[in-house]
């Protein structure tokens, strides 16, 4: 890990956050606030995204180290952790650890939950 590494994903993710609440103000507006349509939207084409680009990256641009952490890591990571958790997911699969696969889902997603939960209930019992 170098000072570039890190001023790389620092840079990229500054950019990805500002287009997530861009993209959740607009659509917003455009929604309505009933529903979060802002976040939906956001992880299902910052995991869109995220496909397009590790398969470009690999294919295309030669694996670039520094381009994968300024995009996939940084833009892409800062536009919505989902992406990054749905490529992890993916990679499990086609490597053929299926059973890997479905606990870091199935586990990611409960304890997450229940992570939340457990911040609210520690919260509102002292305050």
């Amino acid at each position: 890990m170098s000072f570039v590494s890190v001023l790389l994903v620092a840079l990229g993710g500054a950019l990805g956050s500002v287009c997530r609440y861009l993209a959740g103000v607009g659509a917003g507006r455009l929604l309505g606030p009933d529903f979060p349509f802002g976040t939906m939207i956001v992880n299902i084409f910052g995991s869109f995204f995220m496909g397009l680009f590790i398969e470009l990256l690999a294919v295309r641009f030669d694996g670039s180290e520094s381009l994968r952490l300024f995009v996939a890591v940084g833009i892409l990571g800062g536009f919505t952790t989902l992406s990054s958790f749905s490529l992890d997911s993916v990679v499990l699969f086609e490597r053929g650890a299926i059973a890997a696969a479905a606990v870091y889902v199935g586990a990611s997603i409960m304890l997450s939950l229940a992570a939340l939960i457990a911040g609210l209930h520690l919260v509102r019992a002292f305050a």
